[in-house]
């Protein structure tokens, strides 16, 4: 018998095929990877050393946070880096230069630093545009003033990359994306400097929004974007495949209740399986009643609520399962898409919250 704790293991394999899709359908773009938020929980430096080699390669990441960067500085990376909050304070200039970080400007205070600031380099800008996601981001009025600004700055590289974000992409049958991409054209019509606009729905549903850069997060882990989509006909492969085993398995009786409050009671006699996995690792603490588990190749029903530790699961009467056989929570078999739907998240949420005493494991 051969117990196994809470794993999630990461497909480099995946990741490079998913890769792959992403250049097939963007062939004419440059590929800004997403890597914020520890890879989406794949592992940041994991991850960027992945697709800093082979034949096709990113040819840019991005962070949220200047910690990221320098993380990533640190192990090694030296591709360009791309800042997708750009800085908070002043302090923050010299050491975007000294480790030739780029930043996004998305506000009048960081113009203004930018601006005033005696940096031995010019910086590269990312000038990040609302066209109607309105979280980050100029107003189309404020551009010219933005744009002649930061090309008269000696703190600025020449090269400056004109960009939005698509607040809408993932629904196909939304206005908002063809409405957001022509203001975008609007805005920056008649200059030559690279554009970028698409993220993963943008990249799979909207070919007029990839521009020079294209911006995957989320599909480069092998998770679907959009709001009604098939893997198989996305042919997204999951990179992360979370597990962990059987460690009891008892059976209770009609009328018998399991896990804390008494949340579910037997309809008739049945095998419980309990399973090493719980909110403590990252699994969702709401998940309810009937939220689908990998058991042996079958997908069998989560009962009770979910524990700090442990969830438990109706293998169904005179089930042959063993303790010690493995439980897939998501990944390769089940798709956290269909988790995510049942636990009412979304997969970016599920994949981000795994903790650090998971165990990770490398294909």
């Amino acid at each position: 018998m051969t117990l196994r704790t809470a794993t999630a293991t990461i497909d480099l394999n995946a990741l490079a095929s998913n890769f792959h899709l992403i250049k097939k359908k963007a062939p004419s773009s440059k590929v800004l990877a997403v890597l914020k938020a520890n890879a989406y929980g794949h592992g940041l430096e994991r991850i960027a050393k992945a697709l800093s080699k082979g034949e096709e390669q990113a040819d840019a990441f991005g962070v949220a946070r200047l910690d990221e960067a320098l993380a990533l500085r640190a192990a090694g990376i030296i591709k360009p880096i791309v800042l997708l909050e750009g800085f908070f304070d002043e302090n923050a200039l010299e050491v975007i230069s000294a480790n030739n970080l780029q930043t996004i400007i998305h506000n009048q205070e960081q113009l203004n630093t930018l601006c005033a600031a005696n940096l031995e380099r010019p910086l590269k800008v990312w000038l990040k545009i609302d066209t109607g996601m309105h979280r980050l981001g100029i107003n189309a009025d404020d551009f010219s003033q933005y744009y002649s600004r930061l090309k008269d700055s000696h703190n600025v590289h020449a090269d400056i990359i004109l960009m939005s974000h698509l607040s809408c992409a993932d629904d196909t049958n939304s206005l908002a994306t063809e409405q957001q991409i022509a203001l975008f054209e609007e805005i920056t019509a008649g200059l030559s400097d690279d554009k970028s606009m698409a993220n993963s729905a943008g990249i799979l549903a909207w070919p007029d929004s990839h521009y020079q850069w294209v911006r995957p997060g989320l599909m480069l882990y092998g998770v679907s974007p959009m709001q009604e989509s098939a893997l198989e006909k996305l042919a997204l492969t999951p990179v992360m495949t979370l597990q962990s085993s059987l460690i009891a398995i008892r059976d209770i009786d009609e009328g018998e209740s399991v896990g804390y409050g008494a949340a579910w009671q037997c309809g008739k006699r049945t095998t419980i399986g309990v399973i090493a996995i719980g909110y403590g690792d990252g699994y969702p603490r709401h998940a309810p009643n009937g939220t689908p588990v990998l058991v042996n190749d079958r997908i069998v029903p989560l009962v009770g609520r979910v524990s700090m530790d442990m969830i438990t699961v109706d293998l169904g009467h005179n089930a042959s399962d063993e303790i010690g056989d493995i439980a897939t929570l998501w990944g390769q078999g089940l798709p956290v898409e269909e988790v995510a739907h049942c636990a009412t998240t979304i997969s970016y949420e599920l994949l981000c919250n795994i903790t650090r005493r998971v165990q990770m494991a490398v294909q």
